[in-house]
């Protein structure tokens, strides 16, 4: 049945939104603002992870975060926070060894939970803590500049990263240079990541100084492993095999707040709307159907639909699909290439989003 018809049966029920009619402009100051735990993540607790317990490493996790968050209590490291950018007053030293923590772990093992807890557990106002991703970092740079970037974040407790990669060696010197002010500014870091801080960029590039630019990065971090399996797999069944376009398009209109888009022209759209503004692209969504989902065609667009599952990952919004399964989205030469944990994340978090759709759908 086409969508047509399906709205001529159904008069009554109003007709489900559009991403791809969305071209939300954001703000610099919101981005400021919203750089906060996602609602995903409102809640979470130390004390509401819960460790697999033939996984050592996890308890580890806790309890080193646990120890980093009081050690935040104290006096602003560097004194006197963003006034001392504009005192002539000689800077103090900065403290000595690592100012932060990085989790290294593979897909789904919590290391997410554990950051936003570390965020809620930091004694702190929220107004002093900043928590994003590594592409929302960046985007905030390219929104404020560096130097304002640096002059926001200065007098913050805490600056947590989630999903931090290096894409290009540009970005890499861009944060580098940045965190690397921050840490002077007496800012505590830390930071999620499938890679250890040493190892990151392997596979992609090769040149001398990005390698030199990954190792400095890694100084600023005390690396904590965390093992375990890919929580939203433990136990659960396959993920549910897509739907025809029939069923998608009548539970879109079945389902107040959702929205409904064919999956071509929806990468279409992605590549008009910049990342930083994908939040705000899925803003106030209850569900996302989309139609004939086809393999991505090239590595912009499937970074650009990385970006995409982690916004709706984030806002816990089932996507509801006809077409290929979420599985056979990325090439294998996409898999094995430099983004694979990229793209193996978004798989993961599709999935679990698919299950969550499950219910949507009239028996």
């Amino acid at each position: 049945m086409s969508t047509r018809a399906i709205t001529e049966a159904a008069p009554t029920e109003a007709a489900p939104l559009s991403l791809c009619s969305r071209e939300p402009h954001v703000p610099a100051d919101r981005l400021v603002a919203e750089m906060v735990p996602p609602p995903r993540f409102d809640s979470v607790r130390f004390d509401t992870y819960i460790p697999d317990p033939n996984q050592p490493s996890q308890t580890e996790a806790v309890r080193v975060l646990s120890g980093f968050a009081e050690g935040l209590g104290g006096a602003h490291a560097s004194g006197a926070g963003r006034r001392r950018w504009f005192s002539r007053t000689p800077k103090q030293a900065a403290p000595a060894g690592p100012r932060g923590v990085y989790l290294d772990g593979g897909y789904g093992v919590g290391k997410t939970h554990l950051l936003a807890s570390l965020w809620h557990a930091a004694p702190a106002d929220p107004s002093l803590k900043a928590f994003g991703t590594f592409v929302e970092l960046t985007n905030l740079v390219g929104a404020l500049g560096f130097q304002q970037t640096v002059r926001t974040l200065s007098d913050h407790r805490l600056l947590c990263i989630d999903e931090f990669e290096l894409d290009d060696p540009g970005d890499t010197v861009l944060v580098s240079s940045l965190l690397g002010k921050l840490v002077e500014q007496g800012v505590a870091l830390a930071a999620t990541s499938n890679t250890l801080p040493g190892k990151l960029g392997e596979g992609r590039f090769a040149a001398a100084d990005f390698l030199r630019e990954i190792q400095g990065l890694s100084a600023h971090f005390r690396p904590l492993r965390i093992d375990g399996e890919d929580y939203r797999h433990r136990g659960l069944p396959e993920a549910p095999a897509p739907y025809d376009d029939e069923t998608v398009t009548r539970t879109a209109y079945a389902t107040p707040g959702a929205s409904l888009d064919d999956f071509p022209h929806l990468l279409d759209h992605l590549a008009r709307v910049h990342p930083s503004r994908y939040s705000a692209l899925t803003e106030d969504l209850t569900a996302v159907c989309l139609t004939d989902v086809q393999a991505v065609p090239d590595q912009s667009t499937a970074l650009r639909l990385v970006v995409l599952a982690d916004r709706l990952y984030d806002r816990e919004i089932p996507v509801l699909a006809s077409g290929l399964p979420f599985d056979k989205l990325f090439s294998d030469e996409m898999l094995n290439g430099g983004y694979k944990k990229k793209y193996f994340r978004a798989i993961s978090r599709l999935t679990a989003l698919a299950r969550d759709a499950k219910g949507l759908v009239a028996q």
